[in-house]
């Protein structure tokens, strides 16, 4: 399929707006990096991530307050994913220089912080809070108030059985509501007893909000985590450097991994401008972008080589130009639909998948790019300048 019907494009008489354009966008990459910096995830700084839904929105500077008077230094408190959903990621950092940290003791200093705070008139009266009890443990205080057979005799086995499976289906329930419950009624359609409901109503109370996730590294684990994605991007460079100098010439594989630098810089840049999280998934995206950009660039150099040997009488930039055009409907076809599928991920691929999608919209752009407007003209200047120095000598 051709989209482009006989592309005749002069690509590389477009190389010094190709080089001025990447020359800009390093510096402005380069210069967000040096003063703004890198927002660096949990996995690679170390610390506790918790992420909390309310039942009304939620007042950010309220919550900071509240962190503060327990003495909690909550390094971020911002509001995650879509506002209507009332959710708040809180973020705090972990000591230096402890060897080991117990990685829920932060959650549990939040929780009771915010306890403190929203439903402290509930909590004193010992009543369960359903937004946020265990499976267990309200499967005991079920079996204790036996809403269902108070004069009743039942063995013992087979009343701990059916308040579990009642317990099973409101938590599951629950976590289906993104772990809040904001009304008794929404019980009554689960199948839930009119006695068990209302006992319920009455031995408990639904909290104000309610902890989604926690996610805890210690500092040791933070800093070997910075050291392994170094080295994993550093290694796949340097592997790529030696596969393409191998099947090609060296320039060739000199030529893709300043390509390769190139697109990785660049994406981290705007990760940096944009103020988003580096975390493990978007290590694993600029792995991927790496491979993906390598491979354009192969295509290209292979097909360079083919007509080396077919268009003998030409020179190298029209051997070049010739290489481009041939695999442009294939570049545009692939890098192309690969692109509406990570840009679909990055649209309905949820918060969760934030990173991981915009690297890769970010990353396949950049790379398809670099193949045509940085590897070439590379290879191309290193052989004027041979031809040059032969010329002379």
């Amino acid at each position: 399929m051709d989209i482009v019907k006989n592309p005749n494009i002069d690509w590389l008489g477009l190389k010094w707006i190709f080089v001025s354009i990447s020359l800009i966008l390093m510096v402005i990459a380069g210069v967000s990096v040096a003063l703004i910096g890198l927002h660096l995830g949990v996995d690679f700084t170390g610390g506790t991530l918790v992420h909390v839904k309310f039942k009304e929105e939620p007042q950010l500077e309220r919550i900071r307050e509240t962190l503060s008077e327990a003495a909690l230094k909550a390094e971020e408190v911002v509001r995650f994913d879509e506002l209507s959903l009332n959710e708040v990621q809180i973020r705090m950092a972990s000591v230096e220089g402890e060897e080991t940290q117990d990685v829920t003791l932060g959650s549990n200093q939040i929780f009771e912080a915010l306890r403190q705070e929203y439903d402290q008139g509930q909590s004193e009266t010992g009543k369960l809070d359903l937004n946020n009890v265990s499976r267990s443990a309200l499967s005991a205080r079920l079996q204790e108030l036996n809403p269902e057979n108070s004069s009743q005799e039942q063995p013992i086995s087979e009343s701990t059985e059916y308040y579990r499976e009642l317990a099973d289906k409101i938590i599951d329930y629950r976590t289906e509501q993104s772990g809040m419950i904001q009304d008794f009624s929404e019980l009554d359609p689960l199948g839930i007893p009119t006695a068990v409901v209302e006992t319920l109503r009455e031995e408990s109370y639904l909290g104000s909000f309610t902890v989604i996730s926690v996610e805890s590294v210690g500092p040791k684990v933070g800093q070997e985590m910075r050291t392994r994605a170094r080295n994993a991007v550093g290694f796949s460079l340097v592997g790529m450097l030696i596969y393409i100098a191998v099947r090609f010439w060296p320039i060739y594989g000199f030529a893709a991994l300043v390509a390769l630098f190139h697109d990785v810089f660049i994406t981290v840049g705007i990760f940096s401008l944009t103020g988003r999280e580096i975390s493990l998934t978007v290590v694993a995206a600029l792995l991927t972008l790496v491979g993906y950009s390598i491979n354009d660039t192969i295509v290209v150099f292979d097909r360079v080589r083919e007509n080396l040997r077919l268009m003998r009488r030409d020179d190298l930039g029209t051997i070049i130009n010739t290489s481009i055009n041939q695999t442009l409907n294939r570049t545009i076809m692939t890098s192309g639909m690969t692109f509406l599928a990570v840009f679909s991920l990055y649209l309905f691929g949820g918060q969760v998948l934030q990173g991981f999608s915009f690297a890769l919209v970010v990353g396949i752009i950049v790379g398809t790019y670099s193949s045509v407007a940085i590897a070439s003209p590379i290879v191309l200047w290193w052989q004027n300048y041979l031809d040059r120095k032969k010329a002379r000598s």
